[in-house]
């Protein structure tokens, strides 16, 4: 307003500095009151009489001009403008920023200044003489304010905004708040002042225009039939006026999702067909219904409305595609009932209630299931046939019957057959027209008391379908085996036994299996109560006793007695079995320990069984098998060799690690007397060597004829003569190699044997000129005797 430009001159006019002739005295006219203007400027109705000029200043940012731009005048009263006073200027930006004319007081601004940047600068002013150097004025503080322009625009806090609103939301419905910022100075004019405005989005969407808050600005935004949209708001300084500057952005809003439309099927009426031999479980069918919301909107519930159906038929949801699968519960028959129609409902899962007044959130359809006619095998009249047959039946004996029927319309008839993987004995047969089972081996229960078989039947045109049923035989019971004892009884009688002693408690088995369980009876055979040493007494509980008759027995006479006992059992027919109890004597003590029996008794009690004895027997043949193939392996490894001889060269052989002395080393014997001279041809020249007519053989310094090499002759033809002779050389050409040297070489002899025993008489001088190689010897070898001493 101009008020406000005004009183913004007056703050400025005020802030001014003096000139000297007009610079007031500080002692004289107390300062007067100021009025509190716009932006915190004090406005001042009177000037204040000060020693020298001093305030804050002004500078507008951003400044074009050619020239330099002025800030202001520093004057103290004390300079009688001669130049004699001297300005001097510190602080915030003195020297690169500002800078002050020292004579005159004037201050310039040399550089380009941003209020963004910094704001303000603090700076230190003082008045020196140039005559004395003495400060005429103190340090005073003054402050150089950046005026602000409006050079920036405002700028959101993002680039793109993303927001979601409720679809269906009424109108005003808050979205999202953006914000823009302006680096301008807000305290001042109207350069920071951001208006907010929409540019793209209209009419579904409006902005505050001070708050930047966007809203829906249309009723009724369905996302089914748009969900996102793209708007753009712009933020505008100096209050939106003309000449300000802007800024946009923009926000992707999108609608999100609720339940406001019901599931619906596409059809109203589905068929499908399922044959008759679908196992329960099994899928019939699938239906889908249709949603226009996603996600948990979009969610639904299917079920069976109809009382048709309900307990042969069910129908879930698949979670994955919301699909109805209905499924079968039990068994089909198509000659029961061929087809079945069922109503079908499908509701949302999650509902909304401001939309059920709308439309109502479910949907029906009609489902029709065909069952197919499918040719099914025979079908048993049970699951399973349990008969029961004595052990004593006779062959040919029929046990029980299966029956079976074909459930098709046509009633094909059946044959019935025995499955033979369930009875490899071919213990059982069935009648193929009638389904008879009956038993074509004898039986025996104490072998096998069950028997389960399996049944066949198949329909006579069609092989291929085939039922089977398993039939479960039990074996009964014939009283068929005797009773025997229990178990095998060592029983001994002490010579000092007295008449009526118990010597043996016995019991009985039998593997048949009466109803009423085993009774078994004990005495003595007839045939044995005449002159009976023994006597048999029943305790009528399936076990009795043996016991003496007579006082004293003696081993001596007789060492073991032979009592039979008649054991009978309580079946139908009674049977019955005599058993032989052996009862030995023996010597006891007191107290009827046994101590010692008869010779025969001792070999029964306290010797080997046969298997023990069959053992040790194996075990001693093996032993002398294994002594014997050691004997025969040593006498063959004891040949004798194929030389025998003290004077074997091959264990005389001595190897040396001497280097030997060159080529007159080699050429101590010519290898050639080793040849057979007689085989050697003149004119038949050597395929492994150059002919000597081409090269002819160099001299040798010291040459070795073959008839100076006598020795090596002799003894080559005296160790052939040996060889010659050998009783156990082998019957076939061999090679045998001899190890001699001869009598001697212009070499001489190589071996340490024969070397100097002292090394104090020994020159090793010559070591050091052989190279790097023999260092090491002659460093052993090659020392003064100052060396070895010190």
């Amino acid at each position: 307003s101009m008020v406000e430009q005004d009183l913004q001159t007056l703050a400025n006019e005020s802030t001014m500095p003096m000139p000297p002739s007009k610079a007031l005295s500080p002692h004289t006219a107390p300062r007067a009151p100021g009025i509190s203007g716009l932006y915190g400027v004090d406005v001042l109705l009177r000037r204040s009489k000060r020693g020298w000029a001093w305030n804050q200043f002004y500078l507008m940012e951003e400044y074009t001009g050619d020239s330099l731009q002025y800030v202001g005048k520093l004057h103290s009263d004390q300079d009688p403008g001669d130049g004699s006073v001297r300005y001097v200027l510190i602080g915030d930006g003195a020297g690169d920023i500002f800078t002050i004319d020292p004579r005159s007081g004037d201050i310039h601004a040399v550089k380009r200044l941003d209020r963004e940047e910094r704001a303000s600068y603090t700076l230190r002013a003082r008045a020196v003489s140039n005559k004395t150097g003495r400060s005429l004025e103190d340090w005073t503080n003054f402050t150089i304010k950046i005026h602000d322009i409006n050079d920036n625009e405002p700028k959101f806090t993002k680039a793109v905004y993303t927001a979601s609103v409720p679809e269906m939301s009424d109108v005003g419905t808050s979205v999202l708040a953006v914000t823009a910022n302006d680096a301008d100075d807000l305290s001042y004019g109207n350069s920071a002042r951001v208006v907010y405005s929409i540019l793209e989005g209209q009419p579904y969407f409006s902005v505050e225009p001070h708050t930047g808050i966007i809203r829906t600005a249309l009723s009724n935004m369905n996302r089914e039939n748009r969900e996102h949209y793209q708007v753009v708001i712009q933020a505008k300084d100096m209050a939106g006026q003309m000449g300000g500057l802007s800024g946009t952005t923009t926000v992707s809003i999108t609608l999100s999702d609720v339940n406001d439309n019901p599931p619906r099927f596409p059809q109203g009426m589905y068929q499908f067909n399922v044959p008759e031999t679908a196992a329960p479980g099994s899928t019939v069918g699938v239906v889908h219904a249709t949603d226009a919301d996603i996600g948990k909107n979009a969610e639904m519930d299917y079920k069976i409305i109809s009382m048709e159906g309900q307990d042969v038929f069910n129908i879930s949801t698949n979670k994955a595609t919301q699909e109805g699968v209905i499924t079968l519960i039990k068994p089909l028959d198509y000659e029961s009932k061929k087809t079945y129609t069922i109503r079908i409902q499908v509701e949302n899962r999650y509902l909304d209630p401001r939309f059920l007044v709308m439309v109502p959130f479910h949907d029906t359809a009609m489902v029709k299931i065909i069952v197919e006619d499918v040719n099914e095998p025979p079908a048993f009249q049970r699951l399973a046939y349990v008969m029961e047959v004595s052990e004593n039946a006779p062959v040919g004996t029929i046990i029980g019957s299966v029956r079976a029927v074909d459930p098709d319309n046509n009633r094909s008839p059946v044959r019935y057959s025995i499955d033979r993987h369930t009875d490899m004995d071919r213990v059982f047969n069935v009648h193929p027209g009638n389904g008879s089972v009956f038993i074509q081996k004898q039986l025996d229960r104490e072998e096998q008391a069950w028997h389960n078989i399996s049944v066949k039947a198949e329909e006579f045109h069609d092989l291929n379908q085939v039922s089977r049923v398993p039939v479960y035989v039990r074996v009964l019971d014939v009283n068929d085996n005797p009773p025997s004892f229990a178990a095998v009884y060592e029983t001994f009688v002490c010579e000092n036994a007295k008449p009526g002693q118990m010597i043996q408690t016995i019991s009985a088995t039998d593997p048949d299996n009466p109803i009423g369980g085993h009774r078994f009876s004990f005495r003595l055979a007839p045939e044995a109560s005449i002159k009976a040493n023994f006597t048999v007494r029943d305790n009528n509980n399936t076990t009795a006793m043996v016991l003496t008759l007579r006082n004293g027995y003696s081993r001596l006479q007789r060492s073991s007695y032979l009592v039979p006992v008649v054991i009978s059992d309580n079946g139908s027919p009674i049977l019955s079995s005599t058993n032989t109890l052996t009862v030995r004597v023996c010597s006891c003590d007191r107290d009827g320990n046994m101590k010692l029996c008869s010779t025969d008794a001792l070999a029964l009690t306290a010797g080997l069984s046969t298997g023990a004895l069959v053992a040790i027997l194996l075990c001693v043949i093996i032993l002398l098998m294994i002594v014997v193939l050691f004997t025969a392996l040593r006498r063959q490894r004891k040949k004798e060799p194929l030389i025998i001889s003290k004077e074997d060269v091959r264990d005389n052989v001595v190897s040396y690690n001497d280097e030997g002395g060159g080529e007159e080393d080699t050429q101590a014997f010519d290898i050639g007397t080793l040849r057979n001279p007689e085989a050697v041809e003149e004119t038949k020249q050597r395929r492994d060597i150059i002919p000597e007519t081409m090269y002819p053989p160099l001299r040798r310094p010291h040459p070795v004829k073959a008839r100076d090499n006598a020795d090596v002759r002799d003894f080559i033809s005296q160790r052939l003569q040996d060889n010659d002779g050998d009783p156990t050389a082998p019957p076939y050409d061999s090679l045998a190699t001899y190890a001699y040297e001869g009598n001697g070489s212009v070499a001489e002899s190589l071996s340490s044997l024969e070397s100097l025993t002292s090394d104090a008489e020994q020159d090793y001088n010559y070591l050091s000129e052989w190279g790097p190689r023999f260092k090491k010897l002659a460093d052993m070898y090659g020392g003064d005797e100052s060396d070895k001493d010190s």
